[in-house]
């Protein structure tokens, strides 16, 4: 595994803290539409190569693009959702370069009047939050993918153009993201918001969300940025945070030694833990931007907008605030509650259902949660139903079953599908609340511990929680834990 860029780097703590990373990223996501942006090709994920293409989408002379509807609508619903101002008029332009991933020599995309600008994402890092800028969301179609690996023919790399033409959108921020740890926070962010929006699926693995950052440095205090590179190939979460840690220590360690950073495109390299040079950085001109002649400008009325903006589910930001007002769950406990719409649809299902808040965050976190984590499933495939764990949480709260037997009987749920009522009835399972029996018991336990007995009447309180736990455990922890107490302080006294 190679090193974090902390453990490579040879500059002194005192060196870094001189200067100060400026970093914005630059994230492209594949928004979920069934067609392409400019034909009716299949977007469909793992279809056999060049089966999803079609003259338009492969740039074939005398082709014509046609504009997805619901690619601008999945557009403007994405950058509602990260408070840009969108458009009425947006215009795609040509964007003119050549690789053989793209076939007509030039990328649809918007240039200089993009679909929304001037939003921002809240990140929460380290206890506090921080506003992130965003300059704009344009549209624009993808290119093809380059395959380099799984030929017989080494020396040859192959090209599946189904990508081609799958709608994206660009979302740009502002450079005020300032340290590895901030931008993975905002990525993280921007991935949830566009998750509860259902624009994408985010997925990393199939390219569905891809993430280029723009890193410089410069002297503290110092207003005017450094010279800018562009990181590319960061296809993993921790690829994003350990590059920008690379890059920053690259940099700082070329201007200490007297040399100058170049404006260009750097690739991360996992495998040596270091990014490595690609091309220089083309500026705006040598992509010879023009609008697209076969394609009229883009309007987006405002009754269109408002339209979407009604139909716009509940942020994540907005749900968590409801959840600590509405049912008293903590500040965590809302954001683990929340990170998925699906979970957050759980969670009020089950207080619905007649279980309180704050038991049901619990149940949640301590029992269900952990169960589908070790048995890699999400919350939409839990074998126990919100209806079902409430009724477990009720039973618990009404002192039928006993909390330590409420797990139990959660387990044998989440193993059989069965109900908690029909799980406790057949095994037995009800709260002894009898104080003869529980009595009967303590009695075998403190005659079994005389030693216990007498460090506790020494003053030893802490030795009550011991005969506590071996009464409980000689019910089988179906005994009134109140109960228990009551009845050693009775027999011990």
């Amino acid at each position: 595994m190679a090193k974090s860029a902390s453990e490579n780097s040879a500059l002194a703590p005192e060196i870094l803290a001189k200067y100060e990373p400026v970093i914005g990223l630059e994230v492209h996501v594949q928004l979920q539409t069934r067609t392409k942006i400019f034909c009716s090709c299949s977007t469909r994920f793992g279809d056999a190569p060049n089966s999803n293409v079609c003259p338009v989408c492969l740039g074939l002379p005398g082709t014509l693009p046609v504009l997805n509807k619901r690619a601008v609508e999945m557009g403007v619903r994405a950058s509602l959702a990260i408070n840009c101002a969108v458009h009425e008029h947006s215009r795609f332009a040509r964007k003119n370069y050549f690789y053989p991933d793209l076939p007509k020599g030039y990328q649809i995309s918007m240039y200089d009047q993009p679909l929304a600008t001037g939003g921002w994402l809240e990140i929460e890092h380290e206890g506090a939050r921080k506003r992130i800028g965003i300059t704009r969301l344009h549209l624009e179609d993808d290119a093809a993918k380059a395959l380099h690996e799984g030929f017989s023919a080494a020396d040859k790399s192959y090209v599946d153009y189904n990508r081609g033409g799958t709608p994206l959108a660009e979302i740009v921020s502002e450079p005020d993201i300032r340290t590895p740890a901030e931008a993975y926070a905002y990525l993280t962010t921007l991935k949830q918001v566009m998750l509860y929006t259902e624009v994408s699926d985010c997925n990393m693995e199939e390219g569905s969300l891809r993430c280029d950052a723009n890193v410089s440095v410069r002297l503290r205090g110092a207003e005017q940025f450094g010279v800018k590179v562009e990181v590319k190939n960061l296809n993993s979460f921790r690829y994003l945070q350990k590059a920008i840690e690379y890059e920053i220590e690259r940099q700082i360690g070329v201007l200490e030694s007297g040399g100058k950073i170049f404006q260009e495109t750097r690739l991360w390299n996992q495998n040596e833990g270091r990014t490595i040079p690609m091309r220089s950085k083309e500026k705006a001109h040598d992509y010879r931007y023009f609008p697209e002649p076969d394609l009229l400008p883009v309007h987006v009325s405002a009754a269109w907008r408002e339209a979407i903006r009604a139909a716009m589910p509940e942020m994540p930001d907005a749900k968590r605030a409801r959840f600590v007002s509405q049912y008293g769950a903590t500040p965590y406990d809302a954001a683990v509650l929340t990170e998925t719409r699906a979970r957050g649809a759980y969670f009020e299902s089950v207080v619905q259902a007649g279980a309180p808040g704050k038991s049901a965050a619990n149940w949640m976190q301590t029992e269900l949660l952990r169960r589908l984590n070790d048995s890699g499933k999400e919350i939409e495939a839990s074998p126990v139903a919100p209806a079902a764990l409430a009724e477990l949480i009720s039973m618990v709260e009404a002192g039928q079953i006993t909390a330590a037997v409420g797990k139990k009987v959660f387990a044998a749920m989440f193993e059989t599908g069965r109900a908690a009522k029909e799980i406790v009835a057949a095994e037995g399972l009800g709260q002894i609340s009898d104080t003869g029996a529980i009595e009967q018991a303590a009695r075998e336990v403190i005659e079994k511990n005389p030693d216990n007995v007498a460090k506790y009447k020494a003053g030893n309180e802490g030795v009550f929680k011991f005969f506590v736990g071996q009464v409980m455990r000689a019910t089988k922890g179906q005994a009134n834990p109140q109960a228990i107490n009551d009845v050693l302080k009775k027999l011990l006294s």
